[in-house]
Parts: C-alpha cells; structure tokens; sequence
C-alpha cells in the first residue's frame, strides 16, 4: 500500500497556501479568454493539515483518488452550509466525485490521523489571481450564524 509520503514524493507535491500539497498535473493547451480551459492539480491532505475556507472565481470538479475520505465544508454565497463526504463508502453517502460551484467558500478536512489524496479541476483554469483565502475575521460577520465552522476551518 502507498503511503502518504511516497505520494508526496513521487508526484512532487508542493505546500499549498491554502493547507496541504499540491502539483499541478496539467493545463490546457487551449484557452477561454485570457485563462487556460481547465488545469487540473493532485491534492493531499491530512489531519492537522487542513484546507482552509477559500474560494475560487471558477467551479472546481474533486475527485477522489485514495487513503480517507475527505470532508468538504461549503459556505454557498446565499449564507447555506453544506457538508459532503468525498470517498468511496456509497452506502454511507460519500460520493467519488463532486463540484464546488464557482464562488462558494470552502475547506476541506480529513479526521483522526488520516490523510486523503484526490484531483482537483478548475474551469477556467485555475490562477492564483481567483483565488482568496480567508481570516476569521473576515467571514464572521458576513456568516454569525457559522461561527464554530468558520473559527475551525479558517485561518
């Protein structure tokens, strides 16, 4: 079985501002404007290195690739919070893929000394120019009614 740091080795993975590692497997050759069509990165996180509340000006497709489920914790820009469980435990609601629509705030987790490594596609391409992550302080007056999510899950 590979472990978390062979994956991180092998596929090269970086620290992310956001919390855990990255590399970016691809980009489009062809572009929508100014931007990529779609890029795609590896993801891995693990407990006690978390991806922190951010959002993206672009939807963002995740797969699930291996290790643990990974909990994606959404703040929708109508004020709703959405928890979903990616993974493959079906019979217990987790789902191997799933999209986080384009200017929602979002974290994700993993429990209990696990780690999760999954792929990640942004539509348009992804550039760090849209992408904002987040304090406390900011979201807190904008979402009160989220406080406990939001002092756990951002920065």
């Amino acid at each position: 079985m590979t472990t978390k740091e062979e994956i991180i080795n092998r596929l090269n993975l970086q620290p992310h501002p956001e919390g855990g590692y990255f590399h970016q497997s691809y980009a489009s050759a062809e572009t929508t404007g100014d931007k990529q069509l779609f890029t795609s990165i590896y993801f891995l996180i693990e407990s006690g290195n978390i991806s922190h509340f951010h959002r993206l000006t672009s939807d963002e497709l995740w797969y699930y690739h291996g290790g643990d489920a990974i909990t994606i914790h959404m703040i929708h820009p109508d004020g709703r919070y959405e928890v979903v469980k990616l993974g493959m435990n079906l019979e217990q609601g987790e789902v191997p893929q799933f999209l986080v629509p384009a200017r929602t705030i979002f974290a994700s987790t993993v429990e209990d000394a696990a780690w999760s490594f999954v792929g990640c596609m942004v539509a348009p391409g992804f550039t760090f120019d849209d992408f904002e992550l987040f304090k406390a302080e900011e979201l807190l007056p904008l979402y009160p009614k989220h406080e406990a999510v939001i002092r756990r899950y951002a920065l």
